[in-house]
C-alpha cells in the first residue's frame, strides 16, 4: 500500500508541475567602456547542494567565421564547474548567440524539456555573466518548484548584470 501511495503522490507532483511556469527577465546593462564586448551568459537551476538540476540558457559567440566561442565558455567559471564542461555544444533549446544591451525574457513551461524532470522542491536559478576585457558576476534567485502560489524573486547586478526578476507560477 505504501508503494502505491508513493506512486500516486509522485504522479500528483508531476501533474502539478505540468501547468507550472518559470519566467526570468534579465537585463544586460549599458557600460561606458572603451572596448565593449557582449557578455557570455549562463542560466541554470541548481539544487540546494549547488549541483545542477537543469540547464536553461547559455549565450556565447556562435559565429564560427569570427572564432569558435566555445573556447571561452570556461570563463563562466561556476557554470563550467557545475556541468558546463560535460555538455556537447551546441545544446538544442539551450545555447544561442550573445545578446545585446537591454532586457531579455526567458520563459519555460513545466512540460518543456529543461524543466520536465525537475522534482518538486527548493531550488535556485543562477545567472552568471562574464565579458572579455570586463568582469564576471553571479546572482542566485531562490524558488520552490512547482510551488503552491505565485513566487517572485529579484536580484540586482553591480557590473555585468542589471536587474533580474524571477516569476514562478504553479
Amino acid at each position: 500500500m505504501t508503494k502505491l501511495a508513493g506512486a500516486m503522490l509522485l504522479m500528483g507532483a508531476s501533474a502539478a508541475s505540468l501547468g507550472a511556469e518559470l519566467n526570468l527577465k534579465l537585463e544586460i546593462p549599458r557600460l561606458d567602456v572603451a572596448e565593449y564586448h557582449r557578455p557570455y551568459v549562463a542560466v541554470w537551476v541548481e539544487n540546494q547542494d549547488q549541483s545542477t538540476a537543469a540547464q536553461l540558457a547559455v549565450w556565447y559567440q556562435t559565429d564560427r567565421k569570427k572564432e569558435d566561442g566555445t573556447q571561452w565558455l570556461k570563463d563562466l567559471r561556476q557554470w563550467w564547474r557545475r556541468g558546463g564542461r560535460e555538455l556537447q555544444m551546441p545544446v538544442d533549446g539551450v545555447t544561442g548567440a550573445t545578446r545585446p544591451v537591454g532586457a531579455h525574457v526567458l520563459s519555460y513551461q513545466g512540460t518543456d524539456k529543461q524543466l520536465a524532470n525537475l522534482a518538486p522542491g527548493k531550488y535556485n536559478v543562477v545567472v552568471e555573466a562574464t565579458r572579455e576585457v570586463g568582469g564576471r558576476e553571479l546572482l542566485r534567485l531562490p524558488f520552490e518548484w512547482p510551488g503552491t502560489q505565485k513566487q517572485t524573486a529579484t536580484a540586482q547586478g553591480k557590473t555585468e548584470l542589471g536587474a533580474i526578476t524571477l516569476n514562478v507560477t504553479p
